[in-house]
């Protein structure tokens, strides 16, 4: 039985690649969990400083009265670092490419 593989110069820079992409999701899944935190906490506040941040536009529009919820917490986490460890994934290995 035979296995076929793509010729690879660089052994290593498959997992370089998949640890940029790692370390990425992880930072994207914390700083969504202290995002998350921080408008539970004081959400007002935390309004004030996204309008500030995105130069002006009024989110309050977006505002509902609704409990949080731990399952869409948990899916925008979810959601956000398999993106993130995609992107990051891809951007490790096109640097590991253009590094050449």
């Amino acid at each position: 039985m035979s296995t076929t593989s793509l010729p690879v110069r660089n052994p290593d820079s498959a997992p370089r690649a998949l640890r940029t992409g790692m370390a990425l999701a992880m930072t994207v899944a914390l700083f969504y969990t202290l995002c998350a935190l921080v408008w539970l906490a004081v959400p007002g506040a935390f309004l004030n400083f996204m309008n500030g941040l995105f130069h002006g536009m009024d989110f309050s529009a977006l505002m509902r009265p609704a409990p949080f919820s731990w399952a869409g917490f948990l899916e925008a986490v979810v959601v956000l670092s398999v993106w993130a460890f995609l992107a990051g994934s891809f951007f490790g290995w096109l640097r590991w490419r253009l590094g050449r």
